[in-house]
């Protein structure tokens, strides 16, 4: 198994290496950082913004604050957001470009086990996922360095990233199901949709104080962006999202295995 593995990765990442995706998604996290540094320069100086005419003189920008803690935390929450939906998309294409460039009947008539394609598949995208967020934080501590932003000192530097970084491995970890959606789906478009649903519920549950039971909605909550922590995830939010991700891969190997692929 281990060998099927290893050639079923390798084949998976030529596949990534020749395709635009790596470079869309990156543009992507490059873009989110770039945002946020924006809001941190019109945060430390909402005048001069106006001035400049970054802002409308009648905007009024409420929350965070211009400063190192503050870039981290910001950068926490759209990836608990915005990351969703570039990683969703990622593991989405991995398994749903099978079936738009009919090649999942010749993927199975290969010498490799369908679980080793699965899961082979799913450990790419956690590791693009990964990477895609510490691009994402190399770009925040260049940016923040550019701004001068004030705060900084290594017990912030290492909280923060360690929020940005456990953010995004929660998130990756929700991605996975979108992978089954694609499979049963046997394309992008319901995989798409599971995805916005997924991400439209989230924000809904949390706003009325039930994202806790949730778990995609369990990274936005510990990053703070629908305010501070609820004492009620503790340690159930980061399992329960575990589950999915570990429910998601089972599943999605048995669908593989089992389905009728002639269809």
């Amino acid at each position: 198994m281990t060998g099927e593995l290893a050639a079923a990765v390798h084949a998976e990442a030529l596949k990534l290496r020749r395709s635009r995706m790596p470079w869309a998604s990156a543009g992507a996290m490059v873009l989110a950082g770039a945002v946020g540094a924006f809001f941190m320069y019109v945060l430390q100086d909402v005048d001069r913004a106006r001035s400049l005419g970054l802002l409308g003189t009648k905007a009024q920008l409420t929350g965070g604050s211009a400063d190192w803690p503050g870039y981290f935390a910001l950068t926490a929450q759209t990836v608990s957001v915005g990351g969703l939906i570039v990683f969703g998309t990622a593991v989405i294409w991995l398994f749903g470009r099978e079936f738009s460039d009919r090649t999942a009947t010749d993927l199975l008539a290969l010498p490799t086990s369908r679980t080793a394609v699965v899961l082979a598949k799913l450990l790419l995208g956690l590791v693009w996922c990964v990477l895609l967020t510490v691009l994402l934080l190399l770009l925040v501590l260049v940016l923040g360095a550019a701004l001068a932003l004030p705060g900084w000192t290594g017990e912030a530097a290492l909280r923060g990233a360690g929020a940005v970084l456990g953010t995004g491995l929660l998130t990756a970890g929700l991605a996975a199901p979108y992978g089954l959606a694609a499979s049963v789906g046997r394309g992008y478009l319901p995989a798409v949709a599971v995805l916005f649903l997924t991400v439209l519920l989230a924000q809904v549950l949390a706003a009325v104080g039930h994202g806790a039971w949730f778990p995609w909605a369990v990274p936005a909550l510990l990053a703070g962006t629908a305010g501070p922590v609820p004492a009620d995830i503790g340690w159930a939010g980061p399992l329960s999202v575990l589950l999915v991700a570990l429910a998601s891969a089972a599943a999605t190997a048995l669908w593989w295995e089992r389905a009728d692929h002639s269809a």
